[in-house]
């Protein structure tokens, strides 16, 4: 559905909320924004957020006129069942997702941010149905995590997260035992385009982490090491078109 706007023609996205269910029985809370693209981005955010929390949401809205957006809750966070288990299982709800997805689109991009993007590179790596991959902030190996408290980012985790940053964030943790694959084992297998983006002052996980993912993907790759940047979804904070921008470039040419 679509309305005239002087001379633009505005999207007027069909919003469709609801639940699928994972083989292992938990339910992943999604939102699907139907504008009438022929392509899609599939959004996974990562650690305690959700596809409710406020960056997300602007992201699908700087995108929603050049694609469909579907957007869900990880396990553990927002409005999905069970507990987080550090992706040991969390690529269950990206194949569960994608088996939706599926059924309507041929043409499919997926942002993953942070642990979004590790359970992303996972999920491709078993599967050849993806067009091309957007990922941010992405750890090398999910249980090797650089959290630096001295580095704090003040701005982004505290005083934003005070206020409307904090909303709808949280998380259920659960095991952290559980067997896991490690993205730097897995990048090499990828077939689809990858871009990799990773902030320069990230204080959770170094974008040193984003350049060994890059030097193993032997498909199309791009790297951007935002200067002075942050973690994840927090990028988008500074410089909200450069960020989109290089996003929009990126699909343009791989999706």
């Amino acid at each position: 559905m679509r309305r005239l706007i002087g001379n633009f023609m505005a999207a007027i996205p069909l919003i469709i909320s609801g639940t699928l269910s994972t083989p292992d029985h938990q339910r992943i809370a999604y939102d699907y924004y139907n504008a009438g693209h022929k392509k899609i981005v599939v959004i996974a955010h990562g650690f305690f957020n959700s596809k409710d929390a406020v960056l997300i949401r602007k992201l699908k809205d700087y995108l929603i006129d050049s694609y469909d957006i579907f957007i869900f809750d990880l396990r553990g966070h927002g409005k999905s069942t069970g507990l987080f288990t550090w992706t040991s299982k969390e690529h269950i709800d990206l194949e569960t997702v994608m088996d939706y997805v599926k059924q309507k689109y041929d043409k499919i991009g997926i942002i993953g941010f942070s642990y979004g993007a590790a359970i992303s590179i996972q999920y491709i790596s078993e599967h050849d149905s993806i067009a091309s991959l957007v990922a941010i902030s992405a750890p090398y190996d999910s249980m090797k995590i650089d959290y630096h408290f001295w580095n704090l980012d003040i701005e982004n985790d505290i005083l934003f997260n005070l206020g409307e940053g904090g909303r709808n964030k949280g998380i259920r943790p659960g095991p952290f035992w559980l067997k896991k694959k490690r993205p730097v084992d897995l990048v090499g297998t990828l077939k689809c385009p990858v871009f990799y983006i990773h902030g320069e002052k990230d204080w959770v996980t170094s974008y040193r982490q984003s350049e060994k993912l890059y030097e193993k993907t032997n498909s199309k790759k791009k790297i951007e090491i935002i200067k002075g940047g942050s973690h994840a979804e927090y990028l988008l904070r500074k410089n909200p078109e450069a960020f989109v921008g290089m996003i929009k470039d990126w699909f343009k040419e791989t999706l």
